[in-house]
């Protein structure tokens, strides 16, 4: 039987072998795929967080207090005898040194009425020598008998009357030289002088109720601030528990003005009231400031910030690094010995400016996340890297130069120069 032939295209015979391969390459594909499976995604590293370290420090305690100031020394200005005035001798809003002359009354009818008791006084002290005489006469005589008694008592009591009249007579010129001093209006005390109510030609009288004007030392000038009566008990029995240590009877205050500007000059704390105010609950505390620069004038509002004690071994912790929880109790995170992060309560006591001032759930030499807290979570390991906050706004500024790292604008931390 004769065999039958067969042929087979090229294209044919080329697609067999490429089949194969492509068989092949797709099974190493997935075995693969399945080891890269077998192994599991790939490990995030740790979250770096900025962490300041907590140690206890004495902290000074202040209270900030509303209050008004008030003039040294005021003295309202009224006349002391009737006249006309015939000039006003010093500028409105002035400086005034104690004893210049700030108004003239008319003097006329004063200075007749002194010129009268002086020669009143005269006419009386010129009576005086011829009474002697009499009585020394008769005081011879009388020996001789040669006048009688009574003419003697006569004689000693005529002396006394010319005696007394000269002492009327003096207490008179006095009387009328106050009189026409006091048509010169001077002022009482040094200080600046407000306005004048009235002007050159008006009738003033003697102990009229309208003042002429008002003259203020303000230089010293006093702040009076108000106090409530609950934080002065809280205070007395911090201390008596020995939470607070006393700074003596010199207590430091400052002052914040209108504008929020500190005041430039310290003062200290003059007296405190003795009684509370019934309807405020509130008692007055006065504090004395220089006010060389007259910036400060009664009246004025302003908030004293008042040394009350030194809280010793406290821990001051930063407000950035505080919220609440559900409950209401303030919280903060912070990094354990195992560099994970734990989740503590704190007991708050009070805000000492961007701080808090903590009685509890803080030990010297804690990590607290300041820095980089939303990505943390409790019992999560972190990498720390110690940062330096602002004192004033508690902002970060750095981080240490030990950590090998600097802190960047949006509160990650980048490498510093010249550190690997």
């Amino acid at each position: 039987m004769t065999p039958v032939l067969r042929s087979v295209s090229p294209s044919r015979a080329l697609a067999a072998p490429l089949l194969a391969a492509s068989l092949l390459a797709a099974s190493l594909l997935l075995a693969g795929c399945g080891a890269e499976s077998a192994k599991g995604p790939p490990q995030m590293p740790a979250p770096e967080v900025g962490v300041v370290v907590l140690h206890p420090q004495a902290v000074t305690i202040t209270a900030e207090l509303p209050g008004r100031t008030t003039a040294f020394l005021t003295a309202e200005v009224r006349p002391q005898v009737n006249g006309i005035v015939k000039q006003r001798l010093f500028t409105e809003g002035g400086e005034m040194q104690a004893g210049a002359l700030l108004y003239q009354i008319d003097p006329a009818s004063y200075q007749a009425t002194y010129d009268n008791a002086a020669a009143t006084l005269q006419k009386a002290e010129a009576a005086v020598p011829s009474a002697q005489a009499k009585v020394d006469r008769y005081r011879g005589l009388s020996k001789e008998r040669a006048v009688s008694q009574q003419d003697l008592d006569d004689a000693v009591a005529t002396l006394a009357q010319a005696k007394a009249t000269v002492a009327s007579s003096k207490a008179d010129l006095e009387t009328a030289r106050i009189n026409l001093a006091y048509t010169e209006i001077k002022a009482p005390i040094a200080g600046r002088i407000g306005k004048s109510s009235i002007t050159v030609g008006a009738l003033v009288t003697a102990n009229q109720t309208d003042m002429l004007a008002t003259i203020r030392q303000i230089d010293p000038i006093y702040v009076d601030v108000t106090q409530s009566s609950l934080n002065f008990l809280k205070f007395r029995r911090a201390l008596s528990e020995g939470r607070l240590a006393n700074r003596g009877d010199s207590v430091p205050v400052r002052l914040i003005l209108e504008d929020g500007r500190p005041y430039p000059l310290p003062g200290k704390l003059g007296f405190a009231e003795i009684k509370v105010d019934e309807s405020t609950g509130t008692f007055t505390l006065r504090a004395e400031f220089p006010n060389p620069d007259r910036l400060l004038l009664p009246g004025m509002y302003v908030r004293a910030v008042l040394e009350e004690g030194i809280a010793s071994g406290s821990f001051l912790v930063p407000q950035r690094a505080v919220s609440r929880n559900t409950k209401g109790e303030a919280t903060a995170l912070f990094v354990g010995k195992d560099d994970k992060i734990e989740q503590r309560v704190l007991t708050v006591r009070r805000s000492i400016g961007v701080n808090w001032l903590v009685d509890a759930g803080v030990a010297d030499g804690d990590r607290l996340v300041v820095e980089g807290s939303q990505k943390a979570r409790a019992g999560q390991p972190v990498k720390p890297v110690v940062v330096v906050l602002d004192e004033s706004t508690g902002e970060v500024k750095r981080a240490d130069a030990a950590a090998g790292t600097q802190l960047a604008g949006n509160g990650t931390t980048a490498p510093r120069p010249g550190v690997e």
